[in-house]
This record gives structure tokens, sequence and C-alpha cells, in this order.
């Protein structure tokens, strides 16, 4: 299936937007270990929380968590500390992404984990069981959802967790979501330098809500960036954020959209760019950010060089050559260098006469393509179904802008 999409010459619109779904199943993985059934309010209707809403509902012994990659980082550290016998798999793509360094973790710290398939991949048998924690090394490289998985459960561990974080650390502004989120239900970490201590402890039972999503509100950006004399309004978004993604303001003043913060949450308004200079942010603590902007700013001719991307090639797909190979059919020359640089200096190629953007079964590549429908009248994106991995009702909330969209 495919969908086709006209743009209005302008938005003028409010759209309550889901959730954050990091906020959302790190909420799930700590009201588990905390034994109680507390409310947790707002939560996101996206496929990757659902599947982790399912798995602490069902109990196992055998999980399937599809396509989402949180779920298995966070489940198999749950599952490795809790008793009994399990085994935890996913779509052909996510028995593809690796999981070495989080088992290796794990087993360094008691845990008993084995490959069912491939060596390093999903699927895995775990049986549970008490954790004797202690001291830990880990490459602060890593994708931030094995630290924080590791940090979650570690106050349930014999002797907690001192985790000494190596190398560059990448997405810091995650693990001060997760150990923001700890205190919150009563586990208070130091973190100093590259060391975290979090003591042996239980999570008290607590009710809380889940903020909306930044990571989601990038998309409204891009339109509003792209297309004149549109405003945006979008609830429950606040500028005291945990999501590091809320920086998504400030790139964007760079690129013509003014933010302004109301009681309400955030108002976005087309000022237009005041320079054309090269664009250089490091988004390493923001890498969901960087296909929204990669495709902003080459649809605005604006040349840039993102650093920092060092995750995307292990994400839903490998989200560098796929950013690569879509804007070429738009006639945009993006390369990329060093595994963790995108670049683009004007360069121009023949575009294709009816595009039809790919989506790699990744929902960021279908939301960042979605508003060039505002420069390419009539683009056409394949399976606009995946948007329900973290915003399952991104179409409809285009359509309520104003936004034609066909299904072919």
């Amino acid at each position: 299936m495919s969908i086709t999409l006209i743009a209005p010459q302008y938005i003028a619109t409010r759209i309550v937007l889901p959730s954050s779904k990091s906020i959302c199943n790190r909420a799930l993985v700590i009201r588990a270990l905390s034994g109680g059934d507390t409310p947790l309010e707002n939560l996101s209707d996206c496929d990757d929380t659902r599947v982790m809403i399912r798995a602490f509902a069902e109990g196992g012994p055998d999980f399937d968590i599809m396509a989402a990659g949180t779920a298995m980082r966070f489940l198999t550290a749950y599952l490795a500390q809790k008793p009994g016998e399990w085994t935890i798999t996913g779509t052909e793509r996510m028995c593809h992404r690796p999981i070495h360094l989080l088992v290796d973790a794990l087993r360094s710290l008691g845990a008993d984990i084995d490959y069912i398939g491939e060596e390093g991949y999903p699927p895995l048998r775990i049986k549970g069981a008490l954790l004797r924690g202690g001291v830990l090394a880990l490459r602060a490289g890593v994708s931030s959802q094995y630290i924080s998985a590791l940090l979650m459960i570690a106050p349930y561990m014999q002797e907690g967790l001192t985790l000494t974080l190596t190398g560059e650390m990448i997405s810091r502004p995650y693990i001060a979501m997760t150990l923001q989120m700890m205190s919150h239900w009563g586990i208070d970490c130091e973190w100093n330098d590259n060391v975290i201590c979090v003591p042996r402890g239980v999570y008290a039972a607590l009710p809380f809500t889940v903020e909306s999503d930044w990571s989601a509100a990038s998309y409204w950006y891009e339109m509003v960036a792209l297309m004149p004399g549109s405003e945006v309004v979008l609830p429950a978004l606040y500028a005291e954020s945990t999501q590091g993604d809320s920086r998504v303001a400030e790139f964007f003043t760079s690129l013509g959209v003014e933010t302004s913060f109301t009681p309400e949450g955030v108002r976005l308004r087309h000022v237009g760019m005041s320079d054309s200079a090269p664009l250089r942010i490091d988004l390493t603590n923001q890498p969901d950010l960087a296909q929204t902007l990669v495709v902003t700013c080459t649809m605005l001719g604006r040349p840039f060089c993102f650093t920092g991307l060092q995750s995307l090639r292990i994400k839903e797909t490998d989200r560098i050559a796929a950013l690569e190979c879509e804007l070429a059919k738009l006639g945009y020359v993006v390369t990329d260098r060093l595994d963790s640089v995108m670049e683009w200096r004007g360069e121009r190629c023949a575009p294709q006469a009816t595009p039809i953007i790919d989506t790699y079964d990744d929902h960021r590549m279908a939301m960042a393509f979605a508003p060039v429908a505002g420069r390419v009248p009539g683009l056409e994106i394949a399976h606009p179904e995946v948007v329900s991995k973290s915003y399952p009702t991104f179409w409809e909330h285009l359509a309520h802008a104003g936004f034609t969209i066909s299904t072919k």
C-alpha cells in the first residue's frame, strides 16, 4: 500500500500529539518492578508501548516484541532478574539487530542468557534470577537503551550497581531521563562524571502522567518550516522537559520556526530563515531528529553538516543509507563519512519524475518525508502504516491540518 499527499498552501491547526514512548516504556518497566498496579496516565497508543503493555499483561513465558527495539532491550534486562524461564524474539529485522553488549553486561552481573540462533542476536533464552550486581564498565557510545535497561533493574540486584561509562557518551539526555524517573519512584542515584551509582532498594508504587512526545513534534516543526504562513499549537510540551529531543525548538530557530511556550504547550510560527550559512549540529544526544533535520535542510536549500549519528546505522533500518537513497529520488546528493557524519553542500542530481518514498519499515522515514508534499505536490509514500510504531494518528492529524491523502 502507498499514499499520495497534496499539502495545503499553509497550515493553521492545533494538534494533540501522542505521549512520549520513551517515557511510557520506562514507566511500564519501573511499575512492573515495583510490583504495583498504580495508574499511568496518558500512555501512548503506539506499537512500542502496546507491545510492552501486552508483555506485562500476558506474563510470558514466551515474548514476541515484533519490531520494538526499546522493548527488546528493556525486557531482556527485566526478564534476567525475574525468576523463571523465558524466551524473547521479534521480527526478522529485530533478529539482525545486535544485542550482545547488553547480554554480555547482564552476564557479568550474574544473568543466565543464551542465544537461540545466531550468536550476538535475538532470539534469547533467559533463566531469570536474583542478579549479583556490583561493578560494571560499559562503553558510553553504545545505545543508551542498554544503559537505561541496566539502571532500571539495578536496585533489585544484591549489590546494587556501580556503572562506569567509558569513551564518548551518546544520547546522554535519555540516561538523565531514566535517572529522573527512578527518582520519582523513590530510587535516588549518584551520577558523578562518568560513574553512576545505583543503591539497592525498592521502587515505591506511585502514579505518573506521561508528557507529550517532542520527537513527534519535530515533524510539525518541519511542516511549519517548509510552509510559509503556517502556525501550529502543540499542547502538553514543556520547556523543562526530560526529553532530549526538546532541543528541536532550538534547532529549528535556525530554520525559520519561532517557538513560543504558553501555559497550554507550544506555539510554532513560520518566520523564515535569516541565515543561509551551513547548519552544523552535533546530534549525539538527539539522533532521532536526524531524519527530520536532514530532509528539512535539503528542502530549504540549506547546506548542513550533522555529526554524532553513529547509532543511526543500527536503528529500524540503516537510516543514513535510507536518507541518501530517498533524497536522491528528489534530486539531492547527501553524503556520509566516518559512519557518524552526514552532510550536504548543495549538490544536486536529476530527480525522478514521480518519486515513491520507501520507508524501510521505519516510522521516522515516513514522517520525515511527509512534509515534503509541501514542496513536491503528489508525493507518494510507500507503506504508510509504519507510523503506528510511535505515532498511530499521524495521517489523521495531517488530514485535520488540511492535507489531502489518497490511498493506492
